[in-house]
């Protein structure tokens, strides 16, 4: 016959003979930080120094052989790495006293490395840099009629000119804010940085296809349309001036008189040589486009996987105000961790624990006394002691 067993006791449930009393404190609950309700299982190895702790040895902390690094920065998501920056950690992003960091009213901003994402980043926005500008360049030139043959392509592809120059430009501005970015860590301006290379895309493949289209389909067709419709007396006059002809046919079809272009004029007509100057014209253009894609393609994944993760940290590492933690904070917390204690293991073992807690307290603060430091916060003393003299259980325990 089997006896009824009882049911398990809860761990963190105390009976109602030994409910501790509600706790005397008096101090307001709304200015406490929410991470009381929560009770961390990791805490910051600077709670164990009275001191500032720098993350490299240096003559600062030469001294300080027993003491431990501080949580947070961008090594707060290794493996067995504290969580929680202190005031003083070198990785803080606290407020700087001149405009690049100084030891003035501030802290003293650490050496920086950049990780491969933002190296991934670099590169990729170099690359832009370099085929906007060139491509600027050229459009510009163009403009400006420094080649020879610049004023037919203005006359003839001014549609596509247009937007291959907006292209350019705007992957020009494109890659001035990627570089704001990168430089300044700003994942806002990588944010508008990403997107913008979206827009560079369609721009980019935009003349492409339409000198694609006009090279492949019926180009002399067009050209005849483009002749007879299109132009005016004025641009057939500039084609036959570069080109040297005189009319489309002959000098008695759509010719536009000039000096050098008249009725009895022995220039040949414009439509071979213009044929011929569209050919090779929007061969290259097309070309050229088109070769671009697959480079702009990689730097927009780059973009988009590299863009938030230009350092390890996310944002600019700052716990949100709500959460920070405080000393009345910690009294919460510690109250909270006491009581449990007591519930799950006795009144005895609480008490060696908080005994424990005040002496590692206590020759933390004797050790950097000795190393001759000087300076030691009225906090770091008796962190702990001052702590549980809060606590409502301290007299019973």
């Amino acid at each position: 016959m089997q006896l009824p067993l009882d049911p398990p006791a809860p761990l963190f449930v105390a009976d109602d003979s030994s409910s501790p009393p509600p706790s005397p404190r008096t101090e307001s609950t709304k200015d406490l930080s929410l991470s009381v309700n929560y009770l961390p299982n990791k805490f910051s190895s600077g709670l164990l120094s009275p001191t500032p702790r720098r993350r490299k040895p240096g003559k600062d902390n030469a001294d300080h052989p027993v003491m431990h690094k501080r949580g947070g920065g961008r090594e707060a998501f290794k493996s067995g790495e504290a969580r929680m920056p202190a005031e003083g950690d070198e990785d803080y992003d606290g407020i700087t006293g001149r405009w690049f960091g100084g030891k003035e009213g501030g802290h003293t901003r650490p050496r920086m490395h950049w990780n491969r994402f933002k190296w991934a980043l670099f590169i990729a926005n170099l690359a832009l840099s370099t085929y906007a500008l060139a491509g600027l360049i050229f459009c510009l030139l163009t403009w400006f009629d420094v080649f020879e043959h610049a004023d037919i392509v203005r006359v003839g592809n001014r549609q596509e000119l247009i937007l291959s120059t907006a292209a350019a430009a705007l992957a020009s501005v494109t890659s001035v804010i990627g570089w704001a970015g990168i430089l300044l860590n700003n994942r806002s301006f990588l944010a508008v940085y990403t997107f913008a290379l979206w827009l560079c895309f369609a721009l980019l493949v935009t003349p492409g296809y339409m000198t694609y289209k006009q090279r492949t389909f019926n180009l002399e067709g067009k050209l005849n349309a483009q002749w007879s419709r299109d132009l005016h007396p004025e641009g057939r006059l500039r084609i036959q001036n570069r080109l040297h002809c005189c009319g489309y046919y002959s000098p008695f079809v759509e010719a536009t008189v000039s000096q050098s272009c008249y009725a009895r004029s022995v220039l040949p007509g414009c439509k071979d040589a213009y044929v011929n100057f569209e050919k090779r014209v929007l061969d290259i253009w097309y070309t050229i486009a088109f070769s671009l894609v697959p480079l702009q393609l990689v730097i927009m994944l780059t973009g988009l996987l590299c863009s938030n993760h230009v350092t390890y940290r996310f944002g600019k590492g700052m716990m949100p105000k709500a959460y920070r933690l405080s000393m009345a904070s910690m009294a919460v917390i510690m109250d909270n961790y006491a009581s449990q204690l007591a519930e799950q293991y006795g009144t005895e073992i609480a008490s060696e624990i908080l005994a424990r807690s005040r002496h590692l307290d206590s020759v933390t603060y004797t050790s950097g006394t000795a190393n001759g430091t000087g300076t030691t916060r009225p906090l770091s003393h008796g962190r702990y002691d001052s702590l549980a003299m809060r606590s409502p259980y301290t007299e019973r325990i």
